[in-house]
């Protein structure tokens, strides 16, 4: 059982952790995934695609970094690239228009920092992003199954309801980061980490997420099975909202983020 925050972040990195492919496959029925940005091209490390969630229809984008050493390359270890966002952005208009929630599952240490990333818009990609969700006229449900990190997590995590697994952290800088900001010394990583207050329930406690689904004892069936039913809970009750409603309380929900009395 994880105690210190960065025994989670050891827990949210584990090769052996579930990530968002591995919940398309066993909470998404009759997916399709669907292909390119319609700009440059195809980005691996985002899975993107519509399907079945307990019968309603869903659009879900996943961050996947993949299993074997080759495939791990293909996807950039799970770091998206712009052609990732934007085809990401692509389909959650599409769901707008189609009215068809939304469902983002967030796993990457951070946008992939190439040159060529770079050079096509790394950083408009994620701020698009973050502008059009937050008028996105569907509800969007995200979901942090492994380690967010920094503006690369938070393109897919503007949600009406975010969810996170018990041993997912997010973060605005990984714990060596700021280690190596702070002390000159990435060593001093588990002291960052608890600054931090990256975990679930620093998170829960913060009002940043809205729920969190307990981990530990658990077999990982019956992590999915709650993680179905919490989707699906949040889902059915977006959908009861008028557009103006879901619009308002989201907007409400990231201007509270923050606030200090």
């Amino acid at each position: 059982m994880e105690n210190t925050a960065y025994d989670r972040v050891t827990a949210a990195r584990s090769s052996q952790r579930a990530l968002g492919g591995y919940y398309v496959k066993n909470l998404i029925d009759d997916f399709i995934e669907l292909h390119g940005d319609r700009r440059f091209g195809d980005d691996a490390a985002i899975v993107s695609g519509i399907g079945y969630l307990d019968n309603q229809p869903v659009t879900v984008i996943a961050m996947e970094r993949g299993d074997t050493l080759e495939d791990r390359m293909k996807r950039h270890f799970g770091c998206p690239t712009p052609e990732g966002y934007r085809k990401a952005l692509r389909l959650m208009k599409e769901a707008e228009k189609f009215g068809r929630p939304v469902v983002c599952f967030i796993g990457s240490s951070g946008a992939y920092p190439g040159i060529d990333a770079e050079e096509r818009g790394q950083g408009e990609a994620i701020a698009e992003n973050l502008y059009e969700m937050m008028t996105l006229k569907t509800p969007i449900i995200s979901v942090v199954v492994g380690e967010g990190g920094s503006g690369g997590a938070l393109a897919l995590g503007v949600g009406d309801t975010v969810i996170m697994m018990e041993n997912a952290v997010y973060s605005v800088i990984s714990p060596e980061g700021c280690a190596s900001i702070l002390w000159k010394d990435s060593a001093n990583a588990p002291e960052a980490a608890e600054a931090l207050k990256l975990t679930s329930q620093d998170l829960y406690d913060f009002k940043v997420i809205e729920r969190v689904i307990e981990e530990n004892g658990k077999s990982q069936e019956e992590i999915t099975a709650d993680l179905k039913q919490a989707i699906s809970e949040v889902i059915s009750q977006k959908q009861k909202l008028s557009i103006e409603e879901l619009l308002a309380e989201r907007y409400d929900k990231f201007r509270k983020i923050g606030v200090y009395k």
